[in-house]
């Protein structure tokens, strides 16, 4: 199914096109993508209109479809295939996997990074106990984009959060001095504090190696 919802997807992406509007958008994101220049609304409605009527996909048609995005220079196709794997991650078993890592360190930056750690990667952990392993490693790269997605992916896990994991994953990463990780430690804390404010409150106050980045974030809320 991935060449009739590309090429449906690519004849309403088209006729949306606002060239003002791209440029703003590419300077928002630091001129570092090309945009077609059409705003999140209007990306979902053409979006179901691409899929409309076209059967489950099975993991290779996600995974091809996601590809073929991400091989397109406007980034809106990337968050077309975010949104797209997001939908359907129930789909995916662990094989997928290298298939996501390679989306999340290929043309990255937080506006489909995020996407893909907690709501597709989180997800596809959540399902598969086995992969908690994958996430250990992860959190030890050396592509800050992994890092990042090791600490995000149980991001909205809430209960079933394995608190030991994120408090040891924040402090793997506590003295990192890239701004995407210390948010990132900052950012998980803080969606646990929802949860268990209590732990967060004791855990930061016994982790003097946070940044002030990290602490602010975790306890913003409390």
């Amino acid at each position: 199914m991935t060449e009739p919802v590309l090429d449906r997807l690519t004849v309403l992406f088209e006729a949306a096109r606002d060239p003002v509007r791209a440029a703003s958008m590419r300077a928002y994101m630091r001129d570092q993508f090309a945009f077609l220049g059409i705003g999140s609304p209007r990306q979902r409605e053409l979006a179901r209109e691409a899929t409309a009527g076209t059967a489950r996909p099975t993991e290779a048609d996600l995974l091809a479809l996601a590809d073929a995005c991400w091989a397109r220079p406007e980034r809106e196709y990337q968050y077309f295939a975010c949104a797209h794997l997001r939908r359907h991650a129930a789909v995916l078993t662990p094989e997928a996997l290298p298939a996501v890592r390679r989306l999340i360190t290929t043309r990255p930056w937080w506006d489909t990074v995020d996407v893909l750690a907690a709501r597709v990667v989180g997800p596809l952990v959540a399902g598969h106990t086995p992969l908690v392993a994958a996430m250990d490693d992860w959190i030890r790269d050396d592509d800050v984009w992994v890092i990042r997605t090791a600490l995000l992916h149980q991001l909205f896990y809430k209960r079933d959060t394995d608190a030991g994991r994120l408090f040891a994953y924040c402090t793997e990463q506590a003295g990192h001095t890239n701004f995407f990780v210390r948010k990132a430690i900052g950012w998980a804390l803080r969606e646990y504090a929802k949860t268990d404010p209590d732990a967060i409150r004791s855990y930061v106050a016994t982790t003097p190696r946070l940044s002030g980045l990290s602490r602010r974030e975790a306890l913003k809320n409390l």
